[in-house]
């Protein structure tokens, strides 16, 4: 048997009656484990279910509780990852009813849509420690599994309750488990969902076909699906901390722009691959050309999703997008891209030598207009009209480097009047004046070229209210 695992006789006949007591308590539940030399540490495997590892493990990030192996828990981050299980524990009761051969109910699918479908679903395995465990010596009493032909192929070993897995990678999910538990635990038992960390889309009571999915998502997560758990035995505080910062910081992360390219399960990533990419043939790329002189006319896929998520939610990221809040947004996003690939010179190569349109910062600008006219909930009346008016002028706007518009805060009163750029202040913030506690400083024009500045925050809405004056749109500053 590996060191820390004896039989019952083994550990009898080893100790004094206070060990015998430890050993063979009744207070202890089997696990099955592979036992493998990670780097010639021993640790174990073991597959349990979402239910089983939120009742054994611990996360040791509270100074109340001893010395602190973990990073501040970030319940954002941890709430995304419950939406995350959620569905795969509704795409886990889906598989269970196609193994045992059982139709699966339409509205198992139109949950799943609501939440977010993608093509697959899995988590990483978890990374804890089992502090009371010595490596070195008897711990744990277990059994060898045998094949048929006497080969070991697991064990089979029983663990006191009072063994806490002190989770080392893996607490962002680990939380996010127990908000999922939270809501199919209430939504099952009272029947409505829940006015806090509501993970699905509906609000109130639950519908009489929608119980029988959450009831399945809560069984699947007590009794079939698993997660994978490497379990390392015995470690200190130090070496916990080590280990977490191995495991975070050894791997090479990959670009934002690849991981955003990969990503089916987010509404706002997947209409840009099958209307934006495939449809409407926008070019992208991995990085952005810092050289204009070699650019190809294609946009970084980073840059692409945030102007998506400006004109879808009028936010800088994508995180929270639903089928709900996007789909019904689509027609309207599609149509403004379809004018931005109108404009001149846009998309070919040279394109951000020959228009500022080819800047992401100018994109973020045209996708506030279109959010404010079509889905904020300040929109005007005729909304609709002057969106229409938006999409049919927008090709018609000048936007080559040398309109002076993009130049209105480096010019004096006097050159603005003269370029007819007078009437532009009453759509700016505070009148066009220069505030000491606002950036104001868009860009710089040289050599011909206007070049905007990084912080894209504080310029694309100014830019938004250039373009709504150049189009004879309202000025959203005026009530």
């Amino acid at each position: 048997m590996p060191k820390p695992m004896a039989v019952d006789e083994a550990l009898i006949s080893s100790g004094s009656l206070d060990k015998m007591m430890t050993f063979t308590s009744s207070d202890e539940e089997p696990f099955t484990v592979l036992v493998g030399y990670n780097l010639g540490r021993m640790t174990w495997a073991a597959d349990v279910t979402l239910m089983k590892l939120i009742e054994w493990s611990s996360v040791a990030n509270d100074p109340e509780k001893g010395e602190v192996a973990q990073r501040p828990l970030d319940m954002n981050h941890a709430r995304g990852l419950a939406v995350y299980m959620l569905k795969g524990l509704v795409n886990a009761a889906m598989a269970k009813k196609h193994l045992q051969g059982k139709e699966v109910p339409e509205t198992f699918g139109t949950v799943l849509h609501q939440l977010g479908s993608q093509p697959y679903f899995s988590l990483q395995p978890f990374v804890a420690n089992i502090r009371d465990i010595q490596p070195d010596k008897p711990s744990v009493r277990a059994d060898r599994i045998l094949s048929t032909n006497n080969e070991t192929r697991g064990f089979q070993v029983y663990l006191p309750r009072h063994y806490r897995w002190w989770m080392i990678d893996g607490q962002h999910r680990l939380a996010g488990g127990q908000v999922t538990r939270e809501f199919l635990e209430t939504v099952t038992k009272t029947g409505s969902y829940p006015a806090r960390n509501n993970l699905y889309t509906a609000r109130g009571k639950v519908a009489p076909e929608d119980m029988i999915v959450w009831m399945e998502a809560l069984e699947c997560a007590r009794s079939f699906a698993t997660v994978q758990v490497e379990l390392h035995l015995g470690l200190s505080i130090d070496q916990e901390r080590q280990l977490f910062h191995d495991l975070n910081n050894l791997g090479k992360k990959v670009t934002r722009s690849l991981s955003l390219k990969f990503d089916g399960s987010n509404p706002i990533t997947k209409f840009i691959e099958d209307v934006l990419i495939n449809e409407l043939n926008l070019k992208d790329c991995e990085s952005e050309q810092p050289d204009w002189n070699n650019d190809d006319g294609a946009l970084s896929r980073r840059d692409i999703v945030a102007v998506n998520a400006t004109a879808f939610l009028n936010k800088g990221n994508v995180s929270g997008a639903t089928p709900a809040v996007v789909e019904p947004r689509v027609e309207t996003v599609s149509r403004m891209w379809s004018s931005i690939l109108s404009i001149k010179d846009f998309g070919k190569p040279g394109a951000k030598l020959k228009t500022v349109a080819a800047q992401p910062v100018v994109l973020k600008a045209i996708a506030k207009v279109v959010f404010d006219l079509a889905f904020s909930n300040r929109r005007p009346d005729n909304g609709d009209t002057l969106l229409d008016t938006f999409f049919s002028r927008l090709s018609s706007l000048d936007f080559t480097h040398n309109n002076p518009m993009w130049r209105y805060y480096e010019l004096g009163e006097t050159e603005r009047n003269e370029m007819g750029l007078s009437e532009l202040a009453a759509y700016l913030p505070a009148g066009g004046e220069v505030t000491g506690d606002a950036n104001r400083d868009l860009g710089s024009f040289q050599g011909g070229l206007m070049r905007f500045g990084a912080k894209h925050n504080d310029i694309f809405p100014i830019l938004s209210d250039m373009i709504r004056w150049r189009l004879k749109l309202p000025n959203r500053h005026q009530k």
